[in-house]
């Protein structure tokens, strides 16, 4: 792995005499305000416009505007005709299509297919403001603007779908994004590198179907033959059928699927193995190798392929090894360069110092829009996460390998915030990323991080060269409580909490400093069989943490509690692990309102479980290991209901399954019982005369009754619902 040139390197563009945008412009009469007579990029996105460096669309845009290049922002146009798209006019260089800060299918729709009631990237939340599958919609929607203008997809949509998929919502494999759409370029990951590089040299006046080499792309070929790649079989050699000397400018030899590759280390291995540093020479034979994946044809029929192929796309994630990654779609390619390589400190500070507003755009007034009053008083400092969790899309989007501002860059943002955030009171709402607690935590080893193909440095336990030394983390927290007018600082990004285990030190200096009442944690089950699935750590990690939470809370004198999270109908979870569970949160005294049911995202190694019901954990053969998956509405809602226990309203559904399980023992009005009896109907009369009308209820309501109220699903009250932890429920 070569390193690459700084992205602040490049000459700017001649069009940088025009100065910095007070926020870029989203209509021509802006541009004109801006002495511009046509815009660069133009970029496209689901969201609203915010200038916030928690925003892709912001930080992509300053960004190119850092380099010289005029940018443009449509934002969440009106996708039935191509007069939105029209508004800014033709771009010079290429139209970025993005879907927003989050999938739309995941944005639109909950884990039951229903439609949300709102969407907190548009003002005043309301819904409906983007259409289903946005990049594909939006990308045909600018093609059909300007014939000829270059289309580049990009953001977490685009990424989990650059392959052929499982969509959960059709139930069906769907083709890549690149041929629906019929995007020129798609840019996967952090595009930072990539669009940096490609907006240069299209202002050179190269084509963009000429452009082939960057890391983080991907694109169609029409393939000049079709070679089949049977499962479990090598397969020959071929030269890639590339119009200009192959893959970089070199030929490149191309794998058929393979299952036991001998430079594969197994991701679950113990630690003391799973770390072997490679040859040179082997290196450089994967630096000069193509993988190819199933064809869409083979992976839509087959789900054994699907998982096959799903194992072999994951292994591929690491930038120090990762090969190229090639599948058929009917007589064309789809092409994967290898995944960019992580900004180094320097140009991650940079980039998020770029002079953004922090703001949404002034058209919308006074509108609210929830997500970004959720993050306007907080600060990202890291990207990445090695934890590998299944359900998760993060390594499919941002990758393993973390990546950290410095301290000096946090410590400024903390301040620009107290000089420049409206209404700031004092409080950091958050220092954070993908977790809590993963800041400059990286590979110690760099021959083995280099060489390592795990998918996760957590499980099935912490690798041993895996740096865990969270005293730089709390020296950042100590200062930047200390900053100037700061009262507080807060953690409100996920801890997780089997890698602070090795630090008691940050846990004390969490829990006494950093933590409002109420701290997020996700366990997300207690049953060994999910956890194996979902890659996650053993419920005995999550008491030992609690363990030590409530004893620096009662050492700062502070009346404190975690907020857990559970996963309901997890690929591998049966009905008797959420029984299990469930008692186990009866035992622990948690009556949870708001609880998480699974949702398969695309290229999710949990959702390739749910669709083959194989497990792409180990190699995948036609007799490899079996998944348990639920799949019905109706036992989805049961394990759903496990979580909510306590509520009335599922107990008829509980009853009746926990008399299915043989398991009517938990039915009853003792403290032993997980939920109570029916209420058999008094008759109107019986022995003795009428009886006597009920007392009124009193307006004063028991602790265990406010608990059953409807929940309050404002960020700030969602965790008053969950009581203390006490033994015995």
């Amino acid at each position: 792995m070569t390193t690459p040139a700084d992205i602040f390197s490049y000459r700017p563009y001649w069009a940088k005499r025009f100065g910095i945008a007070p926020e870029l412009p989203i209509s021509r009469c802006e541009m004109e305000q801006l002495g511009w007579d046509s815009c660069d990029v133009i970029l496209v996105t689901g969201d609203a416009y915010v200038d916030h460096p928690s925003f892709g669309m912001a930080i992509i845009g300053r960004l190119l505007e850092a380099q010289g290049f005029r940018v443009g922002i449509i934002a969440q146009p009106d996708w039935t005709s191509v007069t939105d798209f029209q508004r800014l006019g033709r771009p010079n260089l290429f139209f970025g299509i993005t879907a927003g800060n989050m999938d739309s299918m995941v944005n639109r729709y909950t884990a039951d297919r229903r439609p949300r009631s709102d969407d907190a990237y548009t003002p005043d939340a309301a819904p409906g403001r983007r259409p289903d599958r946005s990049v594909t919609v939006y990308a045909q929607r600018a093609r059909e603007a300007f014939k000829g203008v270059p289309v580049v997809l990009g953001g977490i949509e685009a990424s989990l779908r650059r392959i052929a998929h499982f969509d959960y919502w059709s139930e069906t494999v769907r083709r890549s994004v690149l041929i629906d759409s019929k995007a020129d370029l798609l840019i996967f990951g952090n595009a930072e590198r990539a669009v940096v590089a490609l907006a240069h040299r299209l202002a050179r006046g190269e084509a963009i179907g000429d452009i082939r080499d960057l890391r983080g792309t991907a694109w169609m070929m029409r393939r000049e033959e079709i070679h089949s790649a049977p499962l479990l079989l090598r397969g020959e050699e071929e030269k890639p059928p590339f119009s200009k000397g192959g893959l970089g400018g070199f030929d490149a030899k191309v794998d058929a699927g393979f299952l036991h590759n001998p430079y594969e280390t197994e991701p679950n291995c113990p630690p003391s193995t799973a770390i072997v540093a490679a040859p040179e020479s082997r290196t450089a034979a994967r630096a000069l190798t193509v993988v190819r994946l199933p064809s869409f044809e083979q992976v839509r029929d087959d789900p054994v392929s699907y998982a096959h192929a799903s194992r072999l796309f994951h292994l591929e994630t690491n930038p120090s090894n990762a090969r190229a990654l090639v599948q058929a779609h009917g007589e064309r390619d789809v092409w994967l360069n290898p995944p960019p390589i992580p900004l180094t400190s320097a140009e991650f500070d940079r980039v998020y110092e770029l002079p953004y507003s922090r703001r949404p755009h002034s058209s919308y007034g006074a509108a609210r829009l929830p997500a970004w009053e959720m993050i306007r008083h907080s600060v990202n400092i890291v990207r990445g996460c090695f934890g590998g969790c299944t359900f998760c899309s993060i390594t499919e989007h941002e990758g393993r390998v973390i990546q950290s501002r410095s301290e000096d860059s946090i410590l400024r943002e903390v301040a620009d915030i107290r000089d420049r955030a409206p209404n700031f009171t004092g409080t950091i709402s958050d220092l954070g990323g993908p977790s809590a607690n993963m800041w400059r935590l990286n590979c110690g080893n760099p021959r083995a991080a280099a060489a390592c193909r795990r998918l996760s440095c957590l499980y099935p336990d912490i690798c041993r060269n895996l740096n865990t030394d969270h005293a730089p983390l709390i020296q950042l927290y100590r200062k930047a409580r200390a900053v100037t007018g700061v009262k507080r600082v807060l953690i409100a990004s996920g801890v997780r909490y089997d890698l602070a285990l090795r630090s008691p030190a940050y846990i004390r200096e969490l829990v006494m400093h950093h933590v409002g009442g109420y701290l997020k944690i996700a366990p997300e089950h207690t049953e060994s069989g999910p956890l194996s699935k979902m890659m996650k750590p053993g419920i005995e990690s999550f008491d030992r943490f609690q363990e030590l939470f409530d004893r620096y809370s009662r050492e700062a004198g502070k009346e404190q509690y975690l907020i857990p999270y559970f996963i309901s109908a997890h690929p591998g979870t049966t009905d008797e692990d959420m029984l299990k569970l469930a008692l186990w949160l009866k035992q622990h005294g948690f009556r949870l309102d708001q609880v998480q049911a699974f949702l398969p995202t695309p290229l999710a190694l949990a959702s390739t479980m749910y669709h083959s019901e194989r497990n792409p954990l180990q190699p995948v053969t036609r007799d490899s290991e079996r998944v348990f998956v639920v799949r019905g509405q109706r036992q989805r809602r049961l394990q759903k209901a496990f979580l909510r226990y306590h509520d009335p309203e599922n107990w008829p559904l509980l009853r009746q399954a926990l008399k299915d399980m043989g398991r009517a023992d938990l039915i009853g009005n003792g403290k032993r019982h997980l939920i109570p009896l029916e209420k058999s109907p008094q008759p109107p009369f019986f022995k003795g005369g009428l009886k006597a009308p009920a007392p009124a209820a009193s307006p004063r309501k028991s602790a265990h009754s406010a608990s059953l109220r409807k929940p309050d699903h404002s960020p700030l009250k969602k965790a008053r619902h969950f009581p203390p932890l006490k033994k015995g429920g």
